[in-house]
């Protein structure tokens, strides 16, 4: 199976690429020795074949080998015949932890972080007879807890809540050819209140004294289109788009905005020309009309109150791990998750691949994004976490599902925040890093509890109970009740809010519960309550869900979890996305209604300490 579709939806040049996933030579480096060793000017040692991007632990890379390899090298040949007109970019959607890239032997660059995309400029390495030699050393140290690893393992092997680990590249490799004066890059800023769009563009040295237009389109009408001289390789454009046609003024009703109902997106195409009028370079995106605020105590969307019925969405498959078999695995748990009847998804402690976030965009679908956590707090970790988070926003800043960013879950990587203040801290610098990098999004605290400044309460609550624990259980559905039983009823033993935060009306959703084990075929699978047939464990749903449907408190929730992972077997579905109950059954049992949910209480109510 090859991953060939198209990598980078939001930055597409239609025919100047080639895709470099597929075989590669592969081998193992336990000893540490293949740098003294030169395996990157020489043919690697005892390789075998490995399918990129599916990691060697992997069934789908056709090794599947779980056990633990910290250095591993990869290599492959392509056929490039380079021109003195041109650029040629290596790209790489993501590689686990540590990569070092090579061409021909020459060293040209090294990226650090598991989920970032990351890419260098190999053009002065190609060889003139245009057979090239990609060499790719890969560094994932299994055992580091300095290393933002999210739901992955640090012992090595797959047990409670963590699985099986991921080494090495596990994203689209591929090749881009650019002209020399060519568009870097594109950001897009809506502004619903004002009708309008902002693009912050980057261009390269080449291309200053060029000019650039654009076309934006919304279906088959073309609603803007401009040129501008190129004076310098930044600068920002702000496109009004109603233009005084009195019928557009009626966009606010759905009909131009962007939601999960009625995802519309409009398209933008670039044209880079030279001073004939020539097209050099051209590049198609897309953006959505979107606005993202919190008010009166709850999440708008559009300016409208909206409530989020999420999902938690971890991103494993059996055979290919973190990553996806296919383009249209990563659609269909977007479309198998709405005909469940949820509107969004956490996607958990995994900065997930483009093409989701595509998907997302087009099918209407909201996504809050988390980079993977570190289990420790100390100068490195927490280093690394701030790197990661930066590169995150840049490069998904521009999809529209994205609503909320995530930086820290249940203290991981603060497991002192409760009385230190230095982590404390953290959460907070954190928060205020991601909003001076990103203003359009909410940003989280430590989803959990113990939460610092947010502007969302992130509550997880797993209390319920087994199911004939009536006492549990009738404490669980009190502290749904009402925002102020929210706040002071913690259903474990940390608080919702550190020492010296406070609630000051913040919208409170409930960002995990649930979690009912049911798998027939395996028992002793793991989750926190279960079940024993389909009946029971709707019941099991009907039980848990009920508590929420009576609350006056919460504006959203996030269900544990859509699908099952390695031991746990508390999916909706299961691993290979079969649905454990009828889909419209499970689809009424969560879509239940919030008619006047959306009272004053969350202006009203504020802590006397704040």
């Amino acid at each position: 199976m090859k991953r060939e579709e198209y990598p980078r939806p939001q930055f597409v040049r239609k025919n100047d690429w080639q895709n470099l996933n597929g075989p590669w030579q592969f081998a193992f480096d336990d000893q540490n020795i293949g740098q003294q060793s030169h395996w990157f000017s020489t043919e690697l040692p005892q390789a075998r074949e490995i399918q990129v991007p599916f990691v060697y632990q992997s069934e789908l890379s056709g090794i599947n080998d779980q056990t633990v390899h910290d250095t591993v090298w990869y290599q492959r040949r392509m056929h490039v015949s380079p021109s003195q007109a041109e650029r040629y970019v290596l790209h790489f959607g993501a590689v686990d932890y540590i990569a070092d890239v090579y061409i021909n032997g020459t060293y040209v660059g090294h990226h650090e972080g598991g989920d970032g995309s990351f890419s260098f400029d190999i053009t002065n390495e190609l060889a003139a007879d245009g057979v090239q030699t990609i060499t790719v050393r890969a560094i994932d140290r299994t055992y580091d807890e300095t290393i933002p690893r999210g739901k992955q393992s640090w012992t090595g092997k797959s047990e409670g809540i963590w699985y099986t680990n991921s080494t090495g590249i596990w994203q689209t490799v591929w090749l881009e050819t650019v002209p020399l004066a060519h568009l870097v890059d594109v950001r897009f800023t809506p502004d619903l209140d004002h009708t309008a769009v902002s693009f912050d563009a980057e261009v390269s040295r080449a291309a200053i004294g060029k000019s650039l237009s654009y076309q934006i389109s919304f279906g088959d009408e073309i609603i803007a289109e401009d040129s501008t001289d190129i004076k310098d390789t930044h600068f920002t454009r702000t496109v009004e788009l109603v233009q005084h046609h009195i019928f557009r003024t009626a966009f606010h009703s759905d009909g131009w905005t962007w939601t999960p109902e009625h995802p519309n997106l409009f398209s933008v195409t670039f044209t880079l020309h030279d001073p004939d009028q020539q097209p050099i370079d051209q590049v198609d995106s897309y953006f959505g009309l979107r606005k993202v605020s919190t008010e009166n105590g709850m999440v708008f969307l559009n300016n409208k109150p909206y409530y989020q019925r999420l999902v938690l969405d971890q991103g494993y498959w059996p055979a290919s791990l973190l990553t996806a078999p296919s383009d249209d695995a990563l659609k269909k748990d977007i479309e198998l998750a709405k005909q469940m009847g949820f509107n969004g998804a956490r996607k958990h402690q995994k900065v997930e691949d483009p093409r989701y976030l595509y998907w997302a965009d087009k099918l209407g679908y909201l996504v809050w994004e988390e980079v993977a956590s570190v289990p420790v707090f100390c100068q490195e970790a927490a280093n690394r976490l701030i790197d990661a988070w930066q590169e995150t926003v840049m490069r998904d800043y521009n999809h529209p599902s994205i609503i909320m960013w995530v930086p820290l879950n249940e203290s991981w990587g603060v497991d002192q925040i409760h009385t230190s203040r230095q982590q404390q801290h953290f959460s907070e610098s954190l928060y205020h890093m991601i909003h001076a990098l990103d203003n359009t999004r909410l940003v989280g605290s430590n989803d959990g509890w113990d939460n610092t400044s947010t502007d969302v309460v992130g509550i997880h609550n797993y209390s319920h109970g087994k199911k004939d624990d009536i006492k549990q259980y009738a404490r669980y559905r009190e502290s749904m009740r009402t925002i102020e039983n929210l706040i002071s009823m913690a259903p474990g033993n940390w608080p919702i809010f550190a020492p010296g935060f406070h609630y000051t009306g913040q919208p409170i959703v409930l960002t995990e519960f649930g979690g009912i084990s049911f798998d027939s075929d395996r028992p002793d699978g793991w989750g926190y309550t279960s079940a024993d047939t389909e009946a029971d464990f709707l019941a099991e749903l009907h039980r848990v869900l009920q508590a929420l449907a009576d609350s006056q408190g919460l504006c959203g929730y996030c269900y544990t979890q859509l699908t099952d992972v390695e031991q746990e077997v508390n999916g909706l579905l299961t691993a290979d996305r079969k649905p454990k109950a009828p889909v419209a059954e499970i689809k009424q049992l969560f879509d239940f209604p919030v008619t006047g949910r959306l009272s004053d209480e969350a202006a009203a109510y504020r802590s006397p300490h704040a």
